[in-house]
C-alpha cells in the first residue's frame, strides 16, 4: 500500500463542530419568533446538508413556507458575522493536525460549504494559516459528490489522488473520495442521522471518536 501524502477534510462535522453556532443562532431566530429552543442533538443532525436544511430541522417547516426564505436569510446573515463564537475542532485534532505539519504532510479542506461562510471560519478558528488549500462550491461547477473539488485540491498542493485520503460524515464525502480515486475514510462521529450507516459506505475506514484519527495516520503515513 503505498503511502499517505496528504489528508483532506469535509468540513462541518468532519474537522470542525460547527453545530453549536447554528444552535445559537437558531435559537435566537426561535425565540424572537416566540418558538421553543431546539436543543443540540436535535439540530446537529441536519447541519452537514446546509443552511435550508438547519431551517427545516430547527423551525419544522419546509421550503414553500410563507416564512422560509425570510428566516433562511436572517439566519445565514448572523452566522456570517460570527461564525466560530462556539465552533471548533473535534477533539484531539488539533494535536493530529500539528503532527501532520510536523511530518510536512499537508493537509486541506473540500467542503460543500459557501466560500463566504468557510473562509470567515477557518480565519476565526486561526486555521488559515495551517491549511494547505480549501476548495469550496465557488471553485468547482460540480460539488460533491462529484470528485471535482478533490480532484483540484490535489492538484493546488501537488499530490496525488491515489496517495491523499479523503475524510468526511456524509456518504456523499466517500463517494467522491472514491471516484477521485482516494483512500475514505467515513467520520461516524460526525453529523450523522439515525439512518445512516456508514459501515455501507465502502470506505477504507471508518472510526467512531475523533481521537481515533491520530493513531490511524499514524499508522499509514510514513513520512518523506
Amino acid at each position: 500500500m503505498t503511502p499517505i501524502q496528504a489528508v483532506l477534510f469535509d468540513l462541518d462535522g468532519t474537522l470542525v463542530d460547527t453545530a453549536p453556532d447554528f444552535l445559537r443562532i437558531c435559537n435566537q431566530l426561535l425565540e424572537a419568533e416566540g418558538r421553543p429552543a431546539v436543543d443540540y442533538a436535535q439540530l446537529r443532525l441536519s447541519v452537514s446538508n446546509g443552511g435550508r436544511a438547519v431551517i427545516k430541522g430547527a423551525f419544522g417547516i419546509q421550503d414553500d413556507h410563507p416564512d422560509f426564505e425570510r428566516l433562511l436569510e436572517q439566519m445565514l446573515s448572523l452566522y456570517e458575522a460570527s461564525p466560530a463564537q462556539d465552533s471548533r475542532l473535534f477533539a484531539g485534532f488539533d494535536e493530529m493536525l500539528t503532527w501532520l505539519e510536523e511530518i510536512n504532510i499537508p493537509w486541506g479542506i473540500v467542503t460543500n460549504k459557501p466560500a463566504r461562510f468557510t473562509h470567515k471560519l477557518i480565519q476565526q478558528l486561526a486555521l488559515d494559516k495551517r491549511c494547505a488549500v480549501t476548495i469550496c462550491p465557488d471553485d468547482v461547477s460540480r460539488s460533491k459528490p462529484d470528485p471535482e473539488g478533490l480532484l483540484l485540491a490535489c492538484k493546488r498542493i501537488d499530490r496525488p489522488p491515489t496517495n491523499t485520503l479523503y475524510i468526511g460524515d456524509h456518504q456523499r464525502d466517500i463517494q467522491a473520495g472514491q471516484a477521485a480515486g482516494m483512500r475514505t475514510l467515513a467520520a461516524a462521529f460526525g453529523y450523522l442521522s439515525p439512518k445512516d450507516q456508514p459501515e455501507l459506505w465502502r470506505s477504507d475506514f471508518c472510526i467512531q471518536e475523533s481521537t481515533q484519527l491520530l493513531p490511524l495516520l499514524k499508522s499509514l503515513i510514513q513520512p518523506y
